[in-house]
């Protein structure tokens, strides 16, 4: 059994994890907290749950208001409200809704059992009435690839090689993104998306860190390659850039990614393609890195791109990235340093009418300088931008502590965060 508690108070929660698991030792609890992770997702459905707990209320909500919008929703799991004493007007009003009730004195007795067991029969019904279904079938459908477990809820982009769609996924009990290759896997062609897919999915498992995307599950289906992911409804660093940055958060933000870039290179990794679009926001102000699809395994000498090719963004290259030549860690660091230039400056430190005339620049031309204003920052700016790896930062750990610093010293010296 799985179920999914909506409740702030830790004690409650306690209470309702050490019950359920009491009446079944193997039944998973997640938690949501509504005043900390805000309101579920609109799409959301919790079709991977057998049942919905909600709290009677919590500062600034109340279960009931959440009870009418949740079962509002077609296909929604069974909901059951826990009220903390008997109310029998709520109650009338609960079941009109098709939510079930249980009191602060049921939860101790066989009532919350049986409640549980009711509200697991009825979605098992509803799951399997949902996948037989004509609709139910539709809705697993993400282009040309029928991927069981996942519901399509929309398309988010369209790439040369792949689709990217929002989904529901059971197994997870949450949003996911999938990334669905368009056209169907032939092994004649010389670029072979599984290969690639299957390369990022083992590279990210073994990276295993919070500043790296979450991947979840990969496979083919209708000869159609499909990885899902981290669905991350804030979007990514490229979107928070354009209604601008605050030099404070732009700091926070590089310091974060190095942090990232640490794991990532302490697992034999080379990001490779390190830029905004790359960089994930989620709810709680974190970041996670994405894309490995063009990542290098330095510890397997494992290169899906090609030997002597040049893949990634040019404004974001390093100078040895972009001439094809042997990188290391150090050409990661590169690309954050350019990241950082745009946050503070709003524009590239270098531009060009064409690809390889930005390849250029970043090896020939000087490093920028920041405005005035941002000073006391060009230093740790030199480091991560120098032409030569051997003058930048040793290493992923060494730049974030660097970083930090200066972010701790130029905020000492009353910079405007």
């Amino acid at each position: 059994m799985r179920v999914l508690l909506i409740e702030e108070d830790a004690r409650r929660c306690a209470q309702i994890r050490e019950r359920l698991l009491a009446w079944r030792p193997q039944a998973s609890l997640t938690v949501h907290n509504p005043v900390s992770q805000g309101a579920l997702a609109p799409e959301f459905l919790a079709q991977g749950y057998d049942a919905v707990l909600l709290a009677d209320q919590w500062p600034g909500g109340r279960g009931l208001v959440w009870a009418r919008e949740l079962a509002g929703r077609a296909g929604f799991a069974p909901i059951v409200l826990l009220r903390r004493s008997a109310d029998s007007s709520a109650a009338r009003e609960t079941a009109a809704l098709g939510v079930w009730t249980v009191s602060g004195a049921d939860l101790e007795g066989v009532e919350f059992h049986r409640v549980l067991a009711a509200a697991e029969q009825r979605q098992a019904h509803a799951r399997a009435v949902w996948r037989t279904s004509s609709a139910g079938r539709d809705a697993q459908r993400f282009g040309d690839a029928f991927i069981r477990g996942y519901r399509h809820i929309r398309r988010l982009a369209a790439g040369a090689l792949t689709d990217l769609y929002v989904g529901e996924s059971e197994r997870a009990g949450t949003l996911v993104a999938l990334k669905v290759a368009r056209d169907a896997q032939d092994e004649r062609e010389p670029v072979d998306i599984f290969r690639r897919f299957l390369q990022e999915y083992e590279l990210v498992q073994r990276i295993d860190a919070p500043g790296v995307v979450r991947l979840y599950d990969l496979g083919i289906s209708d000869e159609h390659a499909w990885l899902v992911m981290e669905y991350f409804p804030m979007g990514d660093l490229r979107r928070r850039m354009r209604a601008g940055v605050a030099p404070r958060e732009a700091l926070r933000l590089v310091v974060e990614v190095a942090r990232a870039l640490e794991h990532v290179h302490a697992a034999g990794v080379l990001h490779r393609d390190l830029k905004p679009g790359n960089v994930m926001l989620r709810a709680d102000g974190s970041i996670a890195l994405i894309d490995f699809g063009l990542s290098k395994d330095t510890a397997l000498a494992r290169d899906v791109t090609g030997s002597g090719a040049i893949f990634g963004t040019p404004h974001y290259m390093s100078p040895e990235q972009g001439h094809a030549e042997a990188i290391d860690a150090r050409s990661d660091l590169y690309s954050l340093g350019v990241m950082l230039y745009e946050m503070l400056a709003g524009e590239k430190p270098y531009r060009a009418d064409n690809p390889m005339a930005i390849v250029y620049k970043h090896r020939k031309e000087p490093i920028p300088q920041l405005p005035e204003r941002f000073a006391g920052l060009q230093p740790a700016l030199v480091r991560l931008l120098a032409k030569a790896p051997a003058d930048r930062f040793a290493g992923a750990r060494e730049a974030a502590e660097a970083l930090a610093h200066t972010l701790d010293e130029w905020l000492a010296n009353g910079a405007r965060a």
